[in-house]
């Protein structure tokens, strides 16, 4: 297996919890998988009380119960083929979601199973061909079973990207973001496809198993039917219609539930995620902690950790963390790893179809926001553009745009010369305008991350999305002759957009306040990093020392190349702590021009609204700002 895809892959198979467990149900060396060989065949006094007791079997010799069983809490059920009970003392189950059910087996149909000790079975239905592990709740359903040869849902061919294949990722139960964007974007690189063919095989392969399987102090409870599936240990799936061939996964605090009228198929759900509310999952991966909900439908594709999807539709998708998507909208064929984004109701991304096969995709690009009732058509590709805006009711025609932080509306004007079909483009209209919405939002997900085993880099501004902006400030400058409307044609990058000479220059100047901002905030970090003092040469120097810092390193070339260092060290201080300022009220004036407009349309806004001066994310940058400066100030005035 190549570096790469190993490091990405990391001791999975061989470290996995899932793959222990289901090694657990193809042991077939001991007379019981729950209890080895500490298993013995039921005294005639026992079979005596069980049959008192209303219960039946077509051969009590096949049913071994471990060492200190007692047949007291189980009545009126039915015990078929081979089976295996633990011990069940009738005290009520301490398990949550149980409802307080004794422990024992009550009116349930048991078949070729085996039963952990401290387990309520509770009109469970037929349960059939599963290991059910210590302290399972299995309660008012209607069948939990399973074949001889179940996979649960692993090795599922997920056709991202183009609905007609071509981007394939198969799914494995600790499946990663950034496993299947190294999978489903390297398509030319036959060498990592192989590799990962043959590593989905060997992980097949060890999670494929004769029975089903639910865990310990898992709770299945008023659900319809559960076939050839892992539930695992804690997980809850209450009130669910069908969970067929799929891997379930949780911990004690990673609680992950499928409930309130959900169908969840051919799907691996990781850790702490939710499935609920008549949801639909099928032929998916939901990562850790993400979750669909309200009749929300997610049809072959891949959900990155902390991303949600209700009541519209995702097909054939490759979500990164973060991805809101709260309304009915549509979402198809979008490579969007990044995340980080939204879909706003309304919004129709799902114009694959070119009339002869639904063979176009979007890639989506990070932190973008697709408005209200916009339409966007395919091919389209915004990854050049992250953090960009498409307004309300915007179409969009196939294009790749290169401009980050942009704002895409419907002009005001018919510009002449212009297709009345083009939009007009704002470079940096983000970074100028809205600059509160970035900032909060990258505060907000590193609050809300629950995801503990994927990495992200919360931060806005480093080094692959500055090097983005400095490309397209270099675009900007370098359009030529002066031009009241430019077009892709002078500009590369402006996709099926206008840009006007304004707008133009309104970009470079924002693009140019943050790239200063990004060097000279790192250049801070860099001087307290290596307690740097004022006066020594390596204060004097700190810009022109190598290190091996990468990120360091990156804004280095970069205060370098943008002529910053000329200035001297305390001068570029002197010089953040005004960028800061401005940054500052950038953010507070970006919500308080809504606060004024809301104050001049709606009679009681500011009853029922937070303004600027009292918003706490407002606030909180408010503080930060002066900490940042009174840091700044200790240090020039040691110099």
């Amino acid at each position: 297996m190549s570096t790469n895809l190993k490091k990405l892959t990391g001791g999975v198979i061989d470290e996995s919890s899932f793959l222990k467990s289901v090694q657990l149900l193809k042991n077939d060396k001991s007379r019981s998988r729950l209890f080895g060989n500490d298993v013995r065949s039921l005294r005639d006094d026992e079979i005596r009380m069980l049959k008192e007791q209303g219960n039946v079997s077509d051969n009590w010799a096949a049913v071994l119960v471990a060492g200190d069983f007692t047949p007291a809490a189980i009545f009126s059920s039915s015990f078929y083929g081979e089976c295996r009970l633990g011990r069940f003392d009738g005290t009520a189950s301490g398990t949550p979601g149980s409802l307080g059910l004794p422990q024992g087996i009550c009116r349930s149909t048991v078949i070729n199973c085996e039963i952990g000790s401290g387990c309520s079975l509770h009109d469970a239905g037929a349960v059939s061909n599963c290991v059910v592990m210590d302290g399972a709740v299995l309660a008012n359903n209607g069948s939990i079973s399973a074949s001889g040869n179940c996979s649960f849902g692993n090795g599922i061919e997920i056709a991202v990207g183009n609905e007609t294949g071509g981007r394939e990722v198969a799914s494995y139960a600790e499946l990663t973001v950034p496993v299947a964007e190294a999978v489903a974007k390297n398509r030319a690189d036959k060498k990592l496809l192989d590799e990962y063919r043959e590593f989905i095989a060997r992980y097949v392969e060890r999670s494929t198993a004769p029975s089903g399987y639910i865990g310990k102090n898992a709770v299945v409870r008023n659900t319809g039917t559960v076939e050839d599936s892992f539930i695992g240990d804690f997980v809850s799936v209450i009130g669910a219609t069908l969970v067929r061939n799929s891997t379930v996964l949780a911990t004690a605090d990673e609680k992950t539930g499928i409930g309130h009228g959900a169908f969840v198929t051919d799907s691996c759900i990781q850790w702490g995620s939710e499935v609920t509310s008549m949801a639909i999952v099928d032929k998916s991966v939901l990562c850790e902690h993400s979750h669909v909900e309200r009749h929300g439908k997610v049809t072959m594709s891949i959900l990155g950790p902390n991303t949600g999807v209700a009541e519209g539709e995702v097909t054939s998708c490759l979500l990164g963390p973060f991805v809101g998507f709260h309304h009915q909208s549509m979402l198809i064929a979008g490579i969007w790893p990044e995340g980080k984004g939204n879909v706003a109701y309304g919004a129709n991304i799902g114009s694959n179809h070119t009339s002869k096969s639904p063979d176009q995709e979007i890639w989506c690009g990070e932190g973008v926001f697709f408005g209200l009732g916009t339409n966007i058509k395919f091919p389209s590709d915004f990854t050049g553009a992250p953090y960009s805006i498409i307004a309300t009711g915007v179409d969009t025609l196939p294009q790749r745009i290169g401009f980050p932080f942009s704002l895409i509306n419907k002009p005001a004007s018919q510009a002449p010369g212009v297709p009345p079909s083009f939009n007009e483009i704002f470079p940096g209209w983000v970074l100028a305008n809205n600059i509160y919405s970035v900032r909060r939002n990258e505060g907000k997900y590193r609050k809300r991350n629950k995801a503990r085993r994927s990495a992200f880099s919360f931060d806005v501004f480093r080094p692959e999305i500055v090097d983005m902006m400095i490309g397209a400030r270099s675009a900007l400058k370098n359009a030529g002759r002066v031009k009241e409307i430019y077009g892709e044609g002078e500009i590369p990058g402006l996709g099926k957009n206008f840009l006007t000479e304004q707008s133009r220059k309104n970009g470079i100047d924002a693009y140019d306040l943050y790239i200063e901002y990004y060097g000279l905030m790192k250049m801070l970090d860099r001087i307290t990093a290596v307690g740097a003092k004022p006066g020594s040469p390596g204060f004097e120097g700190i810009c022109e020392k190598p290190s091996d810092d990468r990120e360091w390193e990156h804004a280095r070339r970069v205060i370098a190349a943008e002529g910053y260092g000329a200035r001297g060290v305390k001068k570029n201080l002197e010089r953040l702590v005004a960028i800061l300022d401005i940054v500052a009220d950038g953010t507070f004036r970006s919500k308080q021009r809504d606060d004024e407009r809301g104050v001049r349309i709606i009679p009681d806004y500011s009853d029922v609204n937070t303004l600027a001066g009292a918003d706490s994310f407002i606030k909180e940058t408010l503080r930060e700002t002066a900490a940042l400066k009174s840091r700044i100030e200790s240090i020039i005035g040691g110099a």
